[in-house]
């Protein structure tokens, strides 16, 4: 699988996940939601590794990654799970766009990676700015959306120190070995909450409710998760992040066709910049090189 495959893998796949979380928490209710959806997501795993007759690695290093990229799927998605009762699919989306900013502090301080360029600076800048327009859509939500905001925010927090994390560990895993080992460390703990907050089982699951929290179970968590360790591999963190600056306007509009989410002047602005941002960040000094190079040679010409 090449790096960019895998990208735009993840980029579709977290595009649906923000509209198919609300969907699975419809009657089971939230908790069940998530509890089921890494069980059956942690069986899954096991199930490939078995057909591929792979043991996970269970040195030192990898039970530190494990560990690390547990902190991700079990915090991070408690606090998206619970704070996708209060607010849209598609501002869920909008929000994880805060992760290049989050990402890149902590990647500068614990991986030492690049500092922030100008370029990339403006970017961020642009991008925040998007999002601030954004935010002001939420002023029109009910009076729990602040909870759900904050709990949003918290999840981005949580998504990115495990991403580092994992990357600073660097045990040298496959994607499939670090998605199988954070997902049975998530998965315990998302059942002794389960047992300990609600521990009664649904009376009705709904079709919509049950085909949500497969699709989260396969292609949410492991299919996901592989391809997103994958490419966390192969490239910077920071860089990694992108992903979430990209996935807003799809997830908008999903949110839009199929749960008829409203999306506002103000969420098209905010999306714009926010893929302006995105661009300036991504490809901001190489247009700068691009442009200085091209001056230079005019001048010699």
């Amino acid at each position: 699988m090449s790096v960019p495959t895998a990208y735009i893998g993840v980029v579709l796949i977290w595009s649906t996940t923000p509209l198919a979380i609300k969907w699975s928490g419809e009657g089971p209710g939230f908790l069940f939601g998530v509890a089921a959806r890494m069980w059956i997501g942690a069986l899954v795993c096991v199930l490939l590794l078995t057909l591929l007759s792979r043991t996970l690695p269970r040195d030192r290093q990898a039970l530190k990654s494990y560990l690390a990229g547990g902190i991700g799927v079990f915090g991070a998605m408690t606090s998206v799970y619970w704070g996708a009762q209060y607010i849209p699919s598609g501002l869920i989306s909008v929000l994880f766009g805060l992760t290049p900013i989050v990402t890149g502090l902590m990647a500068a301080l614990w991986l030492h990676e690049r500092a922030l360029t100008l370029p990339k600076l403006i970017g961020i800048l642009l991008a925040l700015g998007g999002l601030i327009v954004v935010f002001a859509r939420g002023l029109h939500l009910g009076e729990q959306a602040g909870y759900g905001i904050a709990a949003v925010v918290l999840a981005v927090c949580l998504h990115s120190l495990s991403m580092v994390l994992v990357k600073k560990i660097d045990a040298h895993l496959s994607g499939l070995e670090s998605t199988s080992g954070a997902l049975l460390v998530a998965a315990p703990c998302y059942l002794l909450v389960w047992l300990l907050l609600d521990g009664q089982w649904p009376a009705e699951i709904g079709a919509r409710a049950a085909g949500s929290i497969l699709y989260l179970a396969v292609f949410g968590s492991v299919l996901g998760f592989i391809m997103f360790f994958y490419v966390l591999k192969q490239i910077d963190a920071s860089r990694v992040a992108l992903v979430t600056l990209l996935t807003p306007v799809l997830a908008l509009l999903f949110g839009r066709i199929f749960n008829q989410e409203q999306i506002g002047l103000e969420l098209y602005l905010g999306a714009t910049l926010i893929l302006l941002g995105m661009g300036l960040y991504q490809w901001g000094e190489r247009m700068i090189r691009y442009l200085r190079n091209r001056a230079a040679s005019d001048a010699v010409g």
